[in-house]
């Protein structure tokens, strides 16, 4: 398996407060995301930052209690009508970071922003009344996979699986903490996970993803490098603006 923790291959750019990543025309995507979350077919992600003191995203000149719609808004303003998977974070596009893994024509590549002022436990009750309070904490680590292999259904859920342990190992080996109690973090309270690959016909068929795949290897190489580098920019960032 060969690994490079920086030149990743697919087309991505940083237009002020966004990462714009394009698609190379459509692929099948799994996410958590706030615009355009659930299984869809998307031609570019969007990760876009918002103000850490803002509970709402959008642009500097311009706040919205709709996420969803605002990410549209802002993919519009920027030229893009085609589907679009939008995020959003706190984290400064400036603390972007990437990895790529890749074994016999298969790769994987992920693109992360790392934040953990909002880290929490899994099974950790939330805060307030626990509906309202999701967006008042800025930490989140976004998780952008792409991969030129084609996914089942199955497999693109594994793949999320996969994301989730490699990154819940990260933030134990390096120990982040609740910010709501003294236990191990596992997340933030905002994580957004996306998964991308071809269309099936256009890539390998993978049924199966977990961890005894080379599938669920790549994923697992490549989100730890990031989370483990992202952690380290956040670490230096916050040091920086103390």
């Amino acid at each position: 398996m060969k690994k490079d923790s920086t030149q990743v291959h697919s087309r991505y750019r940083v237009r002020g407060q966004t990462l714009v990543i394009e698609l190379e025309g459509r692929k099948r995507v799994l996410s958590s995301a706030p615009q355009g979350g659930g299984f869809r077919v998307a031609s570019y992600i969007l990760n876009h930052q918002v103000d850490a003191q803002s509970s709402v995203p959008g642009t500097q000149s311009l706040s919205c209690h709709d996420p969803a719609s605002c990410l549209r808004e802002l993919a519009v303003s920027m030229g893009i009508h085609a589907s679009t998977v939008g995020l959003m974070t706190a984290v400064p596009m400036t603390q972007v970071v990437t990895a790529r893994a890749a074994s016999d024509g298969l790769w994987v590549e992920c693109f992360a922003t790392v934040g953990v002022t909002n880290a929490v436990r899994a099974g950790e009750w939330p805060p307030g009344d626990g509906a309202g309070n999701r967006l008042l904490k800025p930490g989140t680590i976004n998780l952008i996979l792409i991969t030129n292999g084609s996914l089942s259904q199955s497999a693109m859920v594994g793949a999320v699986q996969v994301v989730t342990e490699a990154k819940s190992g990260v933030l134990r080996d390096h120990g982040v903490l609740s910010c709501q109690s003294s236990a191990a973090a596992t997340g933030t309270g905002t994580d957004v996970v996306v998964i991308a690959c071809s269309l099936r016909g256009q890539g390998t068929w993978h049924i199966y993803s977990g961890t005894h795949t080379v599938m669920g290897a790549l994923i697992g190489q490549v989100v730890t490098d990031c989370v483990t580098h992202g952690l380290a920019k956040a670490r230096a960032w916050q040091e920086s603006h103390q």
